[in-house]
């Protein structure tokens, strides 16, 4: 069963916009594990605008499922995240003042710097992940970068799937067949959501982990946080 990891991130947003502590980021990770979810991501970013440096040091703690940090490996992401040691860390080329992520890794041309990068995190025992575009040309530079994994960045999935779901998802096929064939494990993420999930999991071979955060908060507002969590852990199961 592909694994369901829950970007908490609106949760910080929200919090942030009032000031104080709530709601607790680390009271919903915690609750969001009780309910099921197989792993807790976050991307802190260098404003602190939702996830703050201290919600990293917070978290690390509370998380005994999976604990995932995205971010732009700058030199102070890069110590952070080695010394709170998460399970995994996905690399993402944000600009700064990116509102989200929006675009994947050319690795061919910064092939010597993510090199460089992954190397120190996997002397640290922590796993890598790669943010990448649905093109299977761009995974054997992923792979020469010494990533144990690529993130599918789905947004233009989620963009076409209601127009022409089977042409949508057709890059991300060929792209997760590509990087099985050179040993990649692959994850996926970004606007995922309970219409278009079931359909992108059912069809992507080898697909170990989503990361949702949007999409599943702005669900939980209607449904509930357990009861959205275990909507996504059904569209995922496979019978």
């Amino acid at each position: 069963m592909t694994k369901l990891s829950v970007n908490i991130n609106k949760i910080a947003t929200l919090r942030n916009a009032r000031g104080g502590e709530l709601p607790s980021v680390t009271e919903a990770a915690i609750k969001l594990q009780e309910f099921g979810a197989q792993g807790i991501t976050i991307h802190p970013r260098p404003d602190q605008r939702h996830i703050t440096r201290k919600d990293v040091y917070d978290l690390k703690p509370l998380i005994y499922t999976e604990f995932n940090i995205e971010g732009n490996p700058h030199r102070p992401f890069i110590d952070m995240v080695l010394d709170v040691k998460p399970d995994q860390v996905t690399l993402v080329p944000d600009t700064d003042d990116a509102i989200t992520s929006n675009a994947g890794w050319d690795c061919e041309h910064n092939l010597e710097f993510l090199k460089l990068v992954i190397e120190e995190f996997k002397n640290a025992g922590i796993r890598t992940s790669i943010f990448l575009d649905p093109n299977p040309g761009m995974v054997k530079y992923a792979k020469e970068t010494g990533a144990d994994r690529i993130e599918l960045y789905t947004e233009a999935y989620a963009t076409h799937y209601s127009k022409n779901k089977e042409e949508a998802i057709k890059p991300y096929i060929e792209t997760a067949l590509e990087a099985e064939k050179y040993g990649l494990g692959i994850n996926a993420g970004h606007d995922l959501s309970l219409e278009n999930l079931k359909y992108f999991a059912d069809n992507i071979p080898n697909l170990l982990e989503v990361s949702i955060g949007h999409a599943l908060i702005s669900e939980a507002l209607y449904m509930g946080l357990e009861n959205t969590v275990q909507a996504y852990l059904k569209r995922l199961a496979k019978w």
